[in-house]
């Protein structure tokens, strides 16, 4: 590998980046669709105070493993553990959990290619979500697509490749994003569907409600699993690390938000009911755009806003799996990019096809199939374990890299800082609070 660290240009290009690894699908695709069966309002609410509360000290945790330690998650509790211990395994079921996501991530990010070229050429009559996941050539095709593409610019370097590309498609995100959630503001529904959205009925909040808000605000923010300890290795130290913590979260709350003003207008000015689920993105928009007096230009918008979105998360996600490898082998990162693509088209095969060769595999209640396998392990698993071992490593100083180390690093620079009234707040009420909804979530899951 090469000797010197490479580094981003800028501090925008780091929030950028930071950002666009938090904004993906959690943000368009798994919010609004649990927002929908969760009673609207409440659900919103109990997720925005998880990511706030849970997410931001654990996401500055994170950064500041990484910026301390100049390395990828594979190898950053390497340097900071002390001599005998053991915290380093959990940067190498990072790496396995950033596999994880991408096996499943990729094959969803691929439909937003196929849903615009459909609407693009005018040929979205028909579109259905379920007809989609069964289609094993759609789904090869344009995996196959969000693969190739990801590594191709991967493989230049990090500022004229990953940082270049993505500030720019996260400035056409929000311009798109900002447009379509204008139109949707004018559209007859509007009155009900926000306040279905953002008015909050406090009897729908519940055990549940609580669990998926948390799975949901840890798989929006990419937390728990080292996707951004990375690009925290990857900044200097002029910059406290909570303050950078706070606008990468803004930005990502600020579009799951507007993702849902797109969204439920839309559904309640077309009498669709906004339960529908996993499909609501697909199938109830593909309808509601249809049936939509210039719909085909909106619907082409939506779905270029869904791939950049998309994207921007296959990007960074894809750097980390390629920092991390490219650390323990000594490859370049043109090797990288060449081995990891290869490796990433056959891994994410079973995913492609499990709606169609792979039917057949049911991994838990009747219905479900390969995704919800992959969704367990990252959403379920991954991502709380992970974030309850980050937190106790930044706060242990006699098992771990301890609290003063953790403070020294986060609060270097200028801008917000952590303060010493947040020690126990963050030592023991965050990862109390994980532990207990991620146990709780084991025991409710659907198993039968």
């Amino acid at each position: 590998m090469d000797n010197k660290r490479e580094k981003l240009g800028s501090r925008l290009g780091f929030i950028l980046l930071s950002a666009g690894c938090a904004i993906g699908l959690g943000n368009v695709w798994t919010f609004p669709w649990r927002v929908g069966q969760s009673g609207g309002g409440a659900f919103v609410l109990v997720y925005v105070l998880c990511a706030a509360l849970v997410g931001l000290p654990i996401m500055v945790g994170e950064f500041a493993l990484g910026r301390a330690a100049q390395a990828s998650p594979v190898k950053m509790y390497q340097k900071l553990e002390r001599k005998g211990q053991k915290w380093h395994l959990h940067g190498y079921l990072s790496l396995a959990a950033n596999f994880f996501l991408m096996m499943f991530y990729t094959t969803i990010a691929g439909y937003f290619f196929y849903y615009f070229i459909k609407f693009i050429g005018g040929n979205s009559a028909g579109l259905t979500f379920d007809a989609t996941f069964t289609n094993p050539k759609v789904n090869v095709i344009f995996m196959a697509v969000v693969v190739i593409l990801g590594f191709a610019v991967l493989s230049f370097n990090m500022q004229k490749g990953l940082e270049r590309v993505t500030k720019y498609m996260m400035i056409l995100l929000f311009v798109l994003l900002g447009g379509l959630a204008v139109h949707s503001c004018m559209l007859s529904g509007v009155k009900e569907g926000l306040s279905f959205y953002l008015k909050p009925d406090f009897s729908k909040i519940n055990g549940q409600t609580l669990v998926a808000a948390m799975n949901q605000s840890f798989f929006s923010l990419s937390i728990g699993i080292g996707s951004m300890a990375i690009f925290g290795s990857y900044i200097g130290k002029d910059r406290a690390l909570l303050g950078e913590s706070v606008n990468v979260i803004a930005l990502d709350t600020l579009v799951a938000l507007l993702a849902g003003i797109i969204i439920f207008p839309a559904c309640y000015t077309y009498g669709i009911e906004p339960n529908a689920g996993p499909k609501l993105l697909f199938t109830t928009m593909t309808e509601v755009f249809n049936d939509m007096t210039g719909g085909r230009i909106w619907g082409s918008l939506f779905f270029l806003f869904m791939i950049f979105a998309a994207m921007s998360t296959v990007f960074a996600v894809f750097e980390n799996i390629l920092a991390c490898v490219r650390e323990l082998t000594g490859w370049s990162r043109k090797k990288g990019c060449v081995i990891l693509c290869i490796a990433m088209l056959i891994l994410c095969l079973p995913m492609a096809l499990g709606g169609s060769v792979l039917s057949w595999f049911v991994p838990f209640a009747e219905g479900t199939g390969v995704l919800d396998l992959w969704v367990f392990l990252v959403e379920t698993i991954s991502q709380p374990v992970g974030s309850i071992v980050l937190i106790l490593f930044c706060c242990s100083r006699k098992w771990g890299w301890g609290w003063d180390n953790f403070i020294a690093e986060a609060n270097t620079g200028k801008g917000l800082k952590i303060r010493k009234w947040m020690k126990f707040y963050i030592c023991y009420i965050v990862p109390a609070i994980v532990a207990f909804i991620f146990v709780y979530g084991l025991i409710t899951f659907g198993w039968r």
